[in-house]
C-alpha cells in the first residue's frame, strides 16, 4: 500500500500505532497537492489614502453628520417644549409626535452613519493578524496593550482631527437630551411631585365606595376573606367638577385623582392581624385598607390570596403581607403599601379617618416620609 502511494506521487511517513501493545509502526499518506495558504490579498489603498482632497471631504462629511445629530437632539427637545399638546387636539398631538420622533431618529441615524464613515474612510486601513496569547498576560504584554491604545489613537486621528472629535463628543452629549426631557415631562412642571403624592382625595369622613359604581360600602358587607376595589365616594364626574384643586388632592383630572386614591379593602380574622402599635386604631374589626398602587413602579396591586393574606403585583411579582401591615415579602418593591386609616360612621358605612400618612406610589430618592 505504501508502494502504491509512492507510485501515485504521495509521501509516506511513519506514525505511532495505537492498535497493539508493542508499539508497531503504521503509515499515513500525506497528499502532495494540499491547498496552500494564499496569505493576505494585496492591499488596495482607498481614495482618501491617495487624494488629500478626498480625505478632507470625508472628514467634513463625518463632522457634518455629527453636527446633524446634535441638531436632531436639540430639535426634538425644542419640539417637545414648544409644540403644545395640552389642548388634546389630535392633529397637534400627531405633529408633536412626528417632529419629536424625527428629531430623535435624525440624532441616532446621523451619529451612527458618521461613526461608520469615519471608520471606513479615515481610520487606518491595513490588515493585521492578532495572535492568540495565554491568559493572564504578562507585564510586557500589558505594556504592549497600552502601546496599542496609543497607536490606535494615532491611526484613528482621534486627537489629531479636532473637528471630528469635538463634533462626536457634542453629538454624544446632546443625544440623551430628548430622553431626559421626555422623562422630566412625566412629572408636574410647576409643583413638587412629593407634595402631590402626599395628598389624595381621601379626607376625614369620606366614605369608601365600590370601584367603579361609587356605591358606599358598609362594614357588615365586608366578609372575612373578601376584597373590595375602593375609591372615594366623592370621586364621580358630577362631584369632581365642583371640587377645588386642594379637595381633588392636587389632581387636575379625574383619572389622575383616581390613580392616587385607589384602595384595596380586605377583612381578616382579628387573631391573624398583626398590627403595629401606632396603627391599631387604623382598622375596624379586622377590616384594613391599603393603597392599590405598588411601591415599586406604580402598577395596580389587584390580586389578593385570602389563605396567605398576600397581595400580588402582576407587573413584577412583588408580594405584600396584609396580616403584617402590608410589608414586602417578595419581589423588587422596597417599602410596604401605605395604609389608609378607616372607621365607621353613624350609619355603619366605612369612612376614612384621614388621608394617607405617607406618599403613595413608587419609591424614589426625593420621596419624603
Amino acid at each position: 500500500m505504501a508502494e502504491e502511494a509512492k507510485n501515485n506521487g504521495g509521501a509516506v511517513v511513519a506514525a505511532q500505532g495505537h492498535g497493539s501493545a508493542d508499539g508497531a509502526a503504521g503509515t499515513a499518506v500525506i497528499s502532495s497537492d494540499a491547498v496552500q495558504n494564499p496569505g493576505l490579498p494585496p492591499h488596495r489603498k482607498r481614495v482618501t489614502d491617495l487624494d488629500p482632497k478626498k480625505e478632507k471631504g470625508a472628514e467634513r462629511t463625518v463632522y457634518t453628520l455629527f453636527y446633524l445629530s446634535i441638531a436632531g437632539s436639540l430639535g426634538a427637545v425644542l419640539a417637545y417644549m414648544f409644540l403644545p399638546i395640552e389642548t388634546g387636539d389630535p392633529m397637534a398631538i400627531r405633529v408633536h409626535t412626528l417632529v419629536v420622533g424625527l428629531g430623535m431618529a435624525l440624532a441616532m441615524l446621523a451619529i451612527g452613519i458618521g461613526a461608520v464613515h469615519w471608520g471606513k474612510a479615515l481610520m487606518a486601513d491595513h490588515e493585521s493578524i492578532d495572535e492568540r496569547h495565554p491568559v493572564p498576560s504578562d507585564t510586557e504584554t500589558r505594556e504592549a496593550s497600552a502601546e496599542i491604545f496609543k497607536l490606535a489613537n494615532e491611526e484613528s486621528g482621534f486627537s489629531r482631527r479636532s473637528l471630528v472629535r469635538n463634533s462626536l463628543i457634542g453629538a454624544l452629549i446632546a443625544f440623551p437630551l430628548p430622553g431626559i426631557t421626555l422623562l422630566r415631562g412625566l412629572a408636574p412642571q410647576d409643583r413638587d411631585p412629593v407634595q402631590l403624592l402626599k395628598h389624595t382625595m381621601w379626607t376625614k369622613g369620606v366614605r369608601l365606595a365600590r370601584d367603579p359604581s361609587g356605591v358606599p360600602i358598609k362594614a357588615s358587607e365586608v366578609t372575612i376573606g373578601s376584597a373590595f376595589h375602593v375609591i372615594p365616594e366623592t370621586l364621580t364626574h358630577e362631584d369632581f367638577a365642583k371640587l377645588s384643586l386642594d379637595e381633588r388632592g392636587g389632581s387636575e383630572t379625574l383619572l389622575d385623582a383616581k390613580a392616587k386614591a385607589i384602595v384595596l379593602l380586605m377583612r381578616l380574622d382579628q387573631s391573624e392581624l398583626n398590627e403595629l402599635p401606632e396603627r391599631e386604631s387604623w382598622s375596624y374589626d379586622g377590616i384594613v385598607a391599603y393603597s392599590k398602587v405598588c411601591t415599586h413602579v406604580g402598577c395596580p396591586v389587584a390580586l389578593y390570596e385570602q389563605h396567605t393574606h398576600h397581595l400580588l403585583c402582576p407587573c413584577h411579582q412583588s408580594q405584600f403581607d396584609v396580616s403584617e401591615h402590608a410589608k414586602v415579602v417578595f419581589g423588587p418593591a422596597k417599602r410596604p403599601l401605605p395604609q389608609l386609616p378607616i372607621t365607621v360612621d353613624d350609619e355603619g358605612y366605612l369612612v376614612a379617618q384621614s388621608d394617607f400618612h405617607e406618599p403613595v406610589g413608587p419609591s424614589y430618592w426625593e420621596r419624603l416620609k
